[in-house]
């Protein structure tokens, strides 16, 4: 399984996402600036792999400051936070990273300067190999919703260039796929960045799993044609309802879903949701910048000055999502109430 993103010679190195498939390259992040822009331009991308980023951030922090006051320290590892989190909007386990290593400081106010930085970089691994266990489980959750022989969908990348292991929708497929399954993928390539097509295409082939590619606008005419056994998708942000924000093109397939009688899945960790909000109403949406519709692959693809309409995600309402598959299990409806049940002790 390749591996996306490693804290390695005191630094955050990562695939370079906006290079694949063509290139796999490497960037090394040596200060928050760096990393910072690599999530902003994405490559690096995914709710799961952003939330491990975040911790890594923290510590590439850490080398900027120098000096043993503790209280200078702790607001230098706020700005740090609010720096990080303010690059992306959408994806919650990105502020769920920086909750949790800013909760260190509050639980050891006494340590020493050197002190709390080992506690810091402690918890931003601990992040890290908490994200592969979690993959894991969901995979092997999901895989029992693939059957022999079973044709299936999915949109955007959802799998290890999105984690610290091989995923979360396409990890579904990756655990099938060691259980010894045959199983058929249709990819949608993902306009306007194309993720389906350099990412997940890319991942699945590298893995040796039957998938076809096709453009957004085919989704319809496929599941008429094809049975289509169930579609998989990732989440950046669960609402406490089970309403879910993913990659713009989700909700898409999810009405088709519905018309075509197809379950449809979302595959998130426990720290993809977001309890604190009700509905999908509540979830900021990034909108990203209007040269990427304009452009396809580098060309002009339209008027240079058409106006365009660029959201990065869109919410799908929790009556269209068949199931949430976890590392606790399968949540089903009603998802409010199972919800709780699931993460609230």
């Amino acid at each position: 399984m390749i591996e996306t993103i490693l804290w390695k010679n005191n630094c955050a190195r990562l695939i370079d996402q906006t290079k694949l498939p063509g290139k796999l390259e490497y960037i090394d992040c040596k200060d928050v600036e760096t990393l910072c822009g690599a999530i902003k331009r994405l490559s690096v991308r995914g709710a799961p792999a952003l939330g491990i980023a975040a911790g890594f951030g923290v510590l590439l922090g850490i080398k900027e400051f120098s000096g043993k006051d503790r209280r200078l320290f702790n607001a230098h590892i706020e700005q740090v936070c609010a720096t990080i989190g303010a690059s992306r909007p959408t994806a919650v386990n990105l502020f769920y990273a920086l909750e949790r290593m800013l909760r260190v400081l509050e639980q050891f106010p006494h340590d020493t300067v050197p002190q709390i930085c080992a506690r810091l970089k402690n918890e931003a691994m601990a992040m890290f190999n908490e994200d592969q266990q979690v993959c894991r489980k969901m995979g092997n959750y999901g895989a029992k919703l693939i059957r022999n022989g079973g044709t299936y969908m999915t949109v955007c990348n959802a799998g290890a260039l999105a984690t610290a292991d091989y995923g979360t929708a396409l990890g579904v497929f990756y655990a099938a796929k060691e259980a010894k399954k045959d199983f058929k993928v249709f990819s949608l390539e993902t306009r306007p960045l194309l993720q389906g097509a350099r990412l997940t295409v890319w991942e699945l082939m590298q893995n040796n799993i039957d998938v076809t590619l096709i453009c957004d606008n085919m989704a319809a005419a496929v599941m008429k044609k094809y049975k289509i056994d169930a579609i998989f998708t990732g989440a950046d942000r669960i609402a406490s309802n089970g309403d879910s924000a993913n990659k713009i093109g989700t909700y898409m397939l999810a009405v088709l879903a519905k018309y075509h009688k197809i379950p449809f899945y979302i595959v998130a960790p426990e720290s993809t949701f977001d309890l604190s909000i009700k509905n999908g109403t509540e979830i900021p949406i990034e909108e990203r910048s209007a040269d990427e519709v304009r452009s396809f692959a580098g060309c002009q693809s339209a008027p240079a000055k058409v106006k365009v309409y660029n959201p990065a995600f869109d919410v799908t309402d929790q009556k269209l999502i068949t199931g949430i598959v976890t590392e606790k299990g399968i949540i089903r409806k009603p998802f409010k109430e199972n919800i709780r049940k699931t993460f609230i002790k």
